[in-house]
């Protein structure tokens, strides 16, 4: 589903917010895209710089808070891609940091987001409620040109472009 919606990377520049162990950072430079992963944790950092590299050119990593950092720090102006997966419902200021994306976003670039979505799990589970709300989705959908959706059982896939 990834490569349907993003296709390949022809060397242009790719961002993964919350990138984890970079297994999502690393699929990006697989394929071709110049990729950076970012985490505000810094034993996620060391973890994901510490795995190896797939195909491609190795991503980059770096220690930095998306919500708060200087985005001068990141390595490009402007990226073609911006994935955040299972990041989003952990954000605070939900409207300022989609600013703060579109702000990185290249002009017709994908922004990828993959979140559980709240009340898909059996009412006895007790994280039933983890995902996020329909006024959260509201906000993570507003404003863009164009939103796909996919769902994957609890969780839910969004291509969104300015």
């Amino acid at each position: 589903m990834l490569e349907s919606r993003l296709g390949t990377g022809r060397d242009r520049p790719a961002l993964d917010l919350g990138c984890g162990d970079g297994s999502l950072a690393r699929r990006l430079a697989e394929l071709g895209y110049r990729t950076t992963g970012i985490d505000c944790s810094p034993s996620a950092v060391t973890l994901a710089a510490a795995q190896a590299p797939g195909p491609g050119r190795a991503p980059v990593w770096r220690c930095m808070d998306i919500t708060t950092d200087d985005l001068g720090a990141l390595p490009e102006a402007a990226y073609a891609v911006i994935t955040c997966r299972l990041v989003y419902r952990w954000i605070d200021d939900k409207a300022a940091f989609l600013d703060r994306v579109r702000h990185l976003l290249a002009p017709g670039g994908t922004f990828w987001v993959v979140t559980e979505i709240a009340g898909r799990r059996p009412a006895t589970d007790p994280l039933q409620n983890l995902g996020i709300t329909p006024a959260e989705t509201e906000i993570l959908t507003a404003g863009w040109s164009a939103v796909h959706t996919a769902d994957l059982d609890v969780l839910r896939c969004y291509a969104m472009r300015p």
